[in-house]
């Protein structure tokens, strides 16, 4: 099966200190991200569309699956690592303002921040991919989720130690292929060649 999974679009920051776990809505940039993947993907042979839980995802696969006519399924399991945390601010504003939260992520602090344990992520990430791949054997699956989840797939194809290795960007494609005999191999990181083609017949 060919498992492709999709990064989502441009959310909305929220400062923090509320207390309650911070769930961002897409940005209008975000929206317009969204639906220029459903475009992209709306010919690709996909049997199949699952989303984290969390809105960012949701308000991203939702143009995928009416594109392609299919009911969108939530999984619990491919939620980000930071779902409990009360504040959400874009990975690339942390690493420009040199914030110490960008620190705490790259080294797997996650918990200083609300995260979850990276080891514990790691182990869920690789229980819900592994569950996707013997649902669907054979057939072609986008899963709209986020950069932590991303990276931590790809990485235990691979045998990267590191929970953050590469940053995803919004709504890019990364594939895995995985066999029945439990071969797993990475067919492409981070596509985004929807936003090339829109920017040249623009």
């Amino acid at each position: 099966m060919e498992l492709l999974l999709i990064r989502h679009a441009e959310p909305v920051r929220i400062a923090g200190g509320s207390g309650t776990p911070a769930d961002p809505v897409l940005t209008d940039e975000g929206r317009a991200q969204a639906e220029l993947l459903a475009a992209w993907l709306r010919h690709a042979p996909i049997a199949t569309v699952l989303t984290s839980p969390l809105r960012r995802s949701v308000q991203t696969a939702a143009p995928l699956a009416a594109a392609l006519g299919l009911d969108l399924e939530v999984v619990d399991g491919l939620a980000e690592y930071d779902r409990g945390s009360d504040s959400y601010i874009p990975t690339e504003e942390l690493a420009r303002t040199n914030d110490p939260r960008f620190t705490l992520m790259l080294e797997g602090r996650w918990q200083e921040f609300g995260g979850d344990d990276p080891t514990e992520f790691r182990r869920r990430i690789e229980e819900t991919i592994g569950t996707i791949v013997e649902r669907f054997p054979g057939g072609r699956v986008a899963a709209v989720c986020h950069g932590g989840v991303i990276n931590c797939a790809l990485a235990s194809v691979v045998g990267i130690e590191r929970p953050l290795w590469f940053e995803p960007r919004y709504t890019s494609v990364s594939r895995i292929r995985a066999s029945r005999t439990g071969v797993r191999t990475i067919v492409s990181v981070n596509e985004h060649a929807h936003f090339h083609a829109t920017r040249h017949a623009r």
